[in-house]
């Protein structure tokens, strides 16, 4: 886990729903990875939203990772 991208994530009540965004600006991580998931490069998602880094990009998918990482109980 890098917490050097991972200082990049921020969440805020009141700002986009408290849901986690980067470096506090209203760009949620779940809208970067949806952009990601829509097969939109890193090139052409920095040229859409000039705000952002490409360490942010980074910051979000290490975040997503983060948060997926737990065991998950089922019944059998």
């Amino acid at each position: 886990m890098n917490s050097e991208l991972l200082k990049r994530i921020t969440v805020e009540p009141g700002k986009c729903g408290g849901r986690p965004c980067i470096r506090g600006m209203r760009m949620r991580v779940t809208d970067i990875l949806q952009l990601l998931s829509a097969d939109a490069s890193y090139e052409e998602i920095l040229e859409d939203y000039p705000d952002l880094e490409r360490d942010d990009i980074l910051a979000a998918i290490a975040y997503a990772a983060h948060q997926t990482d737990h065991v998950v109980l089922q019944s059998a």
